[in-house]
C-alpha cells in the first residue's frame, strides 16, 4: 500500500495504541522485575506508577529510572514494527507517556518530584526519537527494481 493512499481508520488506531501501551508496561514489568526485583523483598505497582519511587538519591530509584529509560527504547522498537511511520511516532509515543501520568496520577496523586518529570520527558523525547530515526532509515530505503534482460 502507497502511503499517501491510507484512509482514516480510527479503530485501527484505537488498536495501535492499545497494543503499544500494553507492551509498554509488559516491557516496563519485565525492566522493573529484573532491576528492582533483586533489590526488593516485596514488589508491587508503587514501581510503576508512584512518583516517589523515581528518585537519584537511591540504588533502587536509579534501578527505576533505568528500566522507565530502557522501556522507552524498546518502545521506539515497538513503534518501527507496528506503526511504521516517522510523522506518527511522536504522538503516539506521547499518547504512551500522557495516559502513564494519568494512570500515575490516579495511583499516587500529581507528581511532585522533579526527577519523575525529567525521567519520563526524557523517556518520551528518546522513544519518540529513536522511533521516528528507525521508520525513517525504513522509509529511506531505496525499493528494489528488478531487471531482466531478454536474450532475444
Amino acid at each position: 500500500m502507497f502511503y499517501g493512499s491510507v484512509v482514516w481508520d480510527p479503530w485501527l488506531i484505537v488498536a495501535q495504541i492499545v497494543c503499544l501501551q500494553c507492551l509498554y508496561y509488559l516491557t516496563l514489568g519485565v525492566f522493573v522485575s529484573i532491576f528492582v526485583g533483586t533489590r526488593v523483598s516485596h514488589m508491587s505497582l508503587v514501581y510503576f506508577f508512584d512518583f516517589a519511587t523515581v528518585t537519584a538519591s537511591t540504588v533502587t530509584g536509579w534501578c527505576v529510572i533505568a528500566s522507565i529509560l530502557l522501556t522507552s527504547v524498546a518502545g521506539a522498537g515497538y513503534m518501527f514494527h507496528l506503526i511504521e511511520r516517522a510523522k506518527k511516532c511522536l504522538d503516539f509515543s506521547a499518547t504512551v507517556y500522557i495516559i502513564h501520568l494519568f494512570i500515575s496520577i490516579v495511583y499516587g496523586g500529581w507528581p511532585s518530584s522533579i526527577t519523575w518529570w525529567v525521567v519520563n520527558g526524557t523517556g518520551l523525547a528518546l522513544m519518540a526519537l529513536l522511533g521516528e530515526y528507525l521508520c525513517i532509515r525504513r522509509e529511506l530505503r531505496e525499493i528494489p527494481i528488478p531487471r531482466y534482460r531478454s536474450n532475444v
